[in-house]
């Protein structure tokens, strides 16, 4: 009888597994990352990648929603981004950008991108409609474009307009040729997934095993704030214009496609090349910690509003 080898399903595994083959790779034998040609090309083309990822994303989001949805969706979105940004600054200017371990890069990059296949979880089994309509909204949070403008804005990056409109144009164009042509909409979304599994080997394979390590448990705190600190403040903001505070609690978690963020920045600004690789592992870890906390954050959210509600 033919034995197969049984890998565990693990929370954002599509990114975690391919990331610690890549970073396996650079550790041990990082020779056969420079064969050349196409291998070579994949490890050296983050930014590639992550603009088809974008691309692909975008035609996977319906812009189709309800009024009280699209206000619920804006609502928990903005005040999750805005302070990703209140906690970025404050890491950067008060604490020298290194607040236990973590950079203004790991916090505005891991906490404004939420995990929306988690948040439509949660929701389809504790929300009402508008809270599942919601992530129409609440998913054109992606990519790198919140984490440069603010860090440009703020005079701790050198970035001019043109690669900040670059970084969301791949996402524009996704969402009008996926929203415009249905069957354009079946196909790029289904190349989702494939991506950001090509993506996370690329990542990975410009890291190293003590970068890594060192990402871990700064990358817990960072889940830890992100799923609890963020969340509690979300999850009064959806309370505070009419909600059950479920959606609010959804939304406190950290994307897999987050991961790719501090790579994209280094990729316009150089200055961040040392530091890319540990903040995309602090993000790593926190989408891991997210993937439980939040869940758990939102049942206990439901259980003492959402049924009284």
């Amino acid at each position: 009888m033919e034995k197969r080898f049984h890998i565990p399903r693990i929370p954002g595994d599509t990114i975690v597994y391919p990331m610690i083959i890549g970073v396996l790779l650079n550790s041990f034998c990082p020779q056969i990352l420079q064969m050349g040609s196409f291998f070579t090309s994949v490890v050296g083309g983050t930014g590639a990648l992550v603009g088809a990822f974008l691309f692909f994303l975008g035609a996977s989001i319906d812009i189709k929603s309800t009024p009280k949805a699209i206000k619920k969706g804006a609502v928990i979105i903005v005040t999750k981004i805005a302070l990703s940004i209140i906690l970025g600054l404050l890491a950067a200017f008060l604490f020298n950008d290194n607040f236990l371990g973590l950079s203004a890069l790991a916090i505005i990059g891991g906490i404004s991108v939420a995990n929306n296949a988690l948040y439509s979880g949660i929701t389809s089994e504790y929300g009402d409609d508008s809270d599942k309509g919601a992530v129409a909204i609440t998913s054109l949070s992606v990519g790198p474009t919140v984490t440069m403008i603010v860090l440009s804005s703020a005079g701790l990056a050198s970035i001019s307009i043109g690669p900040i409109i670059g970084s969301i144009l791949p996402l524009v164009l996704g969402i009008i040729l996926g929203n415009f042509f249905p069957f354009m909409k079946k196909t790029l979304s289904a190349g989702v997934t494939a991506c950001i599994i090509v993506v996370g080997f690329a990542l990975g394979a410009n890291m190293s095993i003590m970068q890594l390590i060192q990402g871990g448990l700064s990358g817990i705190l960072l889940g830890v704030i992100t799923s609890l600190v963020v969340g509690v403040v979300t999850m009064l903001a959806d309370k505070a214009t009419g909600g059950s505070g479920v959606a609010g609690a959804a939304i406190s978690s950290t994307a897999a496609s987050a991961v790719a963020n501090p790579s994209a920045l280094a990729e316009v600004d150089p200055k961040y090349a040392l530091i890319a690789p540990t903040a995309a592992a602090q993000i790593a870890s926190s989408v891991i910690i997210t993937s439980f906390v939040t869940p758990l954050f939102a049942g206990w959210v439901y259980k003492h509003f959402g049924k009284k509600k």
